[in-house]
């Protein structure tokens, strides 16, 4: 018996490390600025994280062949950029893993998604941020500090998330 609730403590415990933390692969963490960096917001027309100090940014980093992924864009979606499209403090920055514009706008439309995609074709950003997994979510605070840094995808944590934007924009 003692042996049965060791294991399954152990396995929570790897579940939420793993899930809703930071790993050994993790190189931008909780606490810390965040690292400043260039994207596309169009072709050819360019956006610094820095530009939008100030406002609550939550970074999700996806490939679209990605199961969790996948099954968590549509709850970013509807739970989090319907409720936030119009918050001037607040912008979602989803970034395709190692995708072109032509392929993250073909996925977004073939999804019906209405939230931003850009492309880190070369995995410029996401190497700052992390070597490995996704997807992966970077919230910055207004002070421009990691609030959270999260790991795969499940609802529970998922909410945990939602929690957290919901009060660093009401700050």
């Amino acid at each position: 018996m003692n042996t049965k609730i060791f294991f399954a403590g152990l396995l929570l415990l790897f579940i939420s490390v793993s899930t809703f933390a930071q790993d050994e692969f993790t190189l931008a963490t909780e606490g810390q600025a965040a690292p400043d960096f260039t994207f596309e917001t169009a072709p050819g027309k360019t956006m610094k994280l820095s530009d939008l100090k100030g406002k609550v940014v939550w970074i999700n980093f996806f490939a679209t062949w990605c199961p969790p992924c996948r099954k968590e864009l549509p709850h970013l979606q509807e739970e989090v950029y319907d409720k936030y499209a119009d918050n001037e403090d607040f912008v979602l920055i989803i970034l395709g893993r190692e995708h072109s514009w032509e392929e993250v706008n073909k996925f977004k439309s073939e999804q019906g998604f209405t939230m931003p995609f850009y492309p880190d074709p070369k995995r410029e950003v996401f190497a700052i941020y992390a070597k490995q997994n996704i997807p992966r979510n970077f919230i910055i605070d207004k002070e421009g500090k990691i609030a959270i840094s999260s790991i795969g995808f499940n609802e529970s944590d998922f909410e945990k998330i939602k929690t957290k934007v919901a009060e660093l924009i009401a700050e």
